[in-house]
């Protein structure tokens, strides 16, 4: 079991110890004005609830409008406070902890399953898959950080919350940093690029420092937020600017050489580029999908047919050869995948036949716009009325059988239509919306834990939150470094990040502008939020001059350091949140 994982475990444990703690020595909230002048003054604050009587909680809960839930189909504090029992606090934070999990899966199967692949189709469609250092940096980061910047703008909704969003991805930057890059260098030792890597590190530091300029000031405007996001458009395009002159001097010397076309050895030092590897790895991948098994003698599935083995999300020959483990966590997870195929459409532009599923796809339009708006806004718009008389989830259901009639009485089923593309935009938005409600229970969940648990957002974002949205990256990094391309999953730990942090923070603070109509304010945890930001920022100062001194190299002693600076780390942090150190 990794550290992560355990700490994840242990954290409610030990602090169900003070909640239970805090049931016998909680103040009545109804009584005389004596018992209301022992609480403080911040009675308009829902972390409060904890200081008073178990059998009042209930009743502050409801009174307290800081304690409404805006977003998220499910009111946490009155389920903790009200609907169960107070001698049932165990049994609730157990209950949580599972159906936290549950949501981490749903975050990470439809971004990976279904969010992923129809952006690479829209990509496709666009016809800019041919510029790999733009993709990456545009749609892979997008795909691979939709978790973390809707978990992000869901928390930055509402400043008591914010604590949440700079938690995890400030807590985020230090776990990919130090446990997924020091990961990278035990399993493959290796040169990293040179340039990339300075280029990578010296942005990431540039938005680290201006977010922690912002949280310093405890307040932004809308110029700054604007400004803050432009600094990522000034990576895209240093990024792009770099891989052309890269792969212009590439060309230049493999013409000068006039003989079989190699890739001269000074361009496998530390300072070539990762392209290399990403061609190497998309070559891999032609290569099997030329060889994979296709029948013999054709054969016509009949509609029913098509319809069953798209909803089977199971792959026969893979399940032969996985881990019994593998194949446990499969069938936990298989009835949610069978409904998000029901609902999601995927198209793949490396099949022959674009994953067109003709009755599948005739019920999406049906289904998927129908998630979309009871999803949307925690179904804010479902139930509204025409005119008073018609709802819109009613008039949508008329309008996805039209379509879908339409589309299944003038198709067939072995030959996509032309506009078949529009399916990944459905397939990318219902994706979101669903990535958006899911991160909105998230943060819900957490900041319900976090009053339950008296513990900070901050201390919540940078454990479960961070330590959710960021394990994924964390075996797939590993995995690609397992399997030869070190540099790329490097790459991926420092450029996503920097993704993830302008926009999570700067959407994040758009979205609560347009709502709140004014500028934005955080409400931070003090001296936890200096240590995330400082261990952040340490850390990257460290590589940034450490690994140049080491020739670039990453070795099995660097990545040990790493992971102890992330042991270190984490103790201090959990230490200030118990009081233990302190101002």
């Amino acid at each position: 079991m990794s550290p992560g994982v355990f700490l994840s475990l242990l954290l409610p444990l030990l602090c169900s110890q003070r909640a239970a703690a805090s049931n016998q020595t909680g103040v009545r909230f109804s009584g005389t004005s004596s018992t209301m002048m022992s609480v403080n003054n911040n009675d308009d604050q829902c972390d409060s609830v904890m200081k008073y009587n178990a059998t009042d909680r209930c009743a502050f809960v409801k009174k307290t409008p800081d304690c409404e839930m805006e977003d998220g189909f499910i009111n946490y504090l009155d389920l903790a406070f009200c609907l169960l029992q107070p001698n049932l606090t165990p049994l609730t934070i157990t209950l949580c902890i599972v159906w936290l999990f549950f949501l981490f899966v749903i975050l990470g199967l439809t971004a990976s399953k279904f969010f992923c692949p129809n952006l690479s189709a829209i990509s496709s469609s666009l016809h800019l898959t041919h510029n790999v250092a733009a993709e990456g940096v545009t749609f892979l980061a997008l795909g691979n950080g939709a978790p973390d910047i809707f978990s992000a703008m869901a928390a930055f909704s509402r400043p008591h919350t914010a604590g949440l969003a700079v938690g995890a991805l400030f807590g985020a930057g230090i776990f990919v940093t130090t446990v997924v890059a020091g990961g990278v260098s035990l399993v493959k030792p290796f040169a990293v690029a040179s340039r990339p890597f300075l280029r990578d590190v010296t942005f990431y530091m540039a938005a680290v420092f201006w977010t922690f300029v912002m949280l310093f000031r405890g307040t932004t405007t809308l110029g700054e937020i604007l400004g803050y996001l432009a600094l990522y458009g000034v990576y895209v395009a240093t990024v792009i600017v770099s891989a052309y002159i890269y792969n212009r001097r590439k060309n230049f010397v493999n013409t000068d050489t006039d003989s079989v076309p190699h890739i001269p050895a000074e361009f496998n030092s530390s300072d070539s580029s990762d392209d290399d590897d990403i061609a190497s790895s998309l070559t891999d991948g032609l290569i099997q999908h030329e060889y994979e098994y296709r029948p013999l003698m054709p054969y016509s599935e009949s509609t029913s047919q098509i319809l069953l083995s798209s909803l089977n999300p199971v792959d026969n020959r893979k399940w032969r050869r996985k881990s019994r483990n593998w194949k446990a966590f499969k069938v936990l997870k298989t009835p949610l995948e069978v409904l998000l195929l029901l609902c999601v459409p995927v198209v793949d532009p490396d099949k022959e036949d674009k994953n067109w599923r003709r009755p599948l796809n005739s019920l999406h339009l049906i289904t998927a716009p129908l998630v979309s708006v009871f999803l949307f806004q925690s179904g804010e718009y479902a139930n509204k009325m025409i005119q008073g008389q018609f709802p819109v989830w009613l008039l949508i259901l008329l309008l996805g059988l039209f379509l879908a009639a339409i589309v299944f009485c003038t198709t067939t089923n072995d030959c996509p239509p032309k506009y078949h593309p529009v399916f990944a935009l459905l397939g990318f938005v219902v994706s979101a919306v669903l990535i958006s409600a899911a991160a909105s229970e998230v943060v819900s969940l957490l900041h319900m834990l976090g009053v339950v648990l008296s513990l900070s957002n901050t201390v919540l974002g940078l454990t479960l939150l961070a330590w959710g949205n960021s394990i994924g990256d964390c075996f797939s990094d590993i995995t690609i470094a397992r399997q030869g391309y070190p540099r790329m999953a490097i790459s991926a730990c420092f450029g996503g990040i920097i993704f993830n942090m302008l926009f999570g923070v700067g959407l994040g603070c758009l979205r609560q502008m347009i709502e709140t109509k004014s500028g934005v304010q955080f409400e931070l945890e003090g001296l936890l939020t200096w240590i995330l930001a400082g261990s952040l920022g340490l850390s990257l100062v460290l590589s940034f001059v450490i690994i140049p001194l080491n020739r670039f190299h990453l070795n099995r002693k660097y990545g040990i350091f790493l992971l102890i600076f992330y042991a270190v780390f984490l103790v201090i942090a959990l230490l200030t949140e118990f009081g233990i150190i302190h101002k």
